[in-house]
């Protein structure tokens, strides 16, 4: 994990601004301790998306700066940042098994065959997928596909950070209720 500090951080959607209203984020300067856990909460539109987007490399700030353990990463891509990020729906592969969708980003990263496997079952058993991981990943019901979802973005422990964009909204409830345990 990594500490993040973000220094004067604004972002605007438009080419120009020439009011308040004009900005999705304004005059934003936090400072997230390695190994801390934060959350950003706010009514819809506030923002709290776009500056998850900024912070894992997805946007570019307007201005302001985006540091990683006080290392400028503001102009870095995503794949530079080495960031988990979870979004609100499911981003997985229909074509895979269950445990390529899990095994994806490690084989993108070198591993080998039995440091994935073990990553993998140790995911796949957390989240309640050992059963699937044979299985299309087509074939399962929304509830389990966002499953697949958080474990791709927790399968790795190579990360700086990582960020949760409301994952669990599409799960129902008891199940989210068990997740969140899990999480924690």
């Amino acid at each position: 994990m990594a500490k993040i500090t973000l220094k004067n951080l604004s972002h605007s959607y438009l080419p120009k601004q020439s009011n308040n209203e004009d900005w999705a984020l304004r005059d934003v300067n936090i400072d997230w301790k390695d190994g801390g856990a934060y959350a950003l909460l706010g009514p819809s539109g506030c923002g709290k998306t776009t500056l998850l987007n900024i912070i894992s490399g997805l946007l570019r700030p307007t201005k302001g700066e985006v540091l990683f353990d006080d290392k400028d990463m503001t102009t870095f891509n995503p794949v530079e940042r080495d960031i988990a990020q979870i979004f609100q729906f499911p981003v997985i592969y229909d074509t895979m098994t269950v445990y390529d969708n899990l095994a994806f980003p490690l084989k993108n990263r070198g591993l080998s065959d039995s440091e994935i496997d073990l990553k993998v079952k140790e995911i796949g058993e957390m989240l309640e997928l050992t059963s699937t991981l044979n299985n299309k990943a087509s074939g399962l019901t929304a509830d389990g596909k966002q499953k697949i979802s958080l474990g791709r973005g927790l399968v790795r422990s190579d990360v700086n950070v990582i960020m949760f964009d409301e994952p669990l909204t599409v799960i129902d409830p008891h199940l989210k209720w068990v997740l969140r345990s899990k999480l924690k």
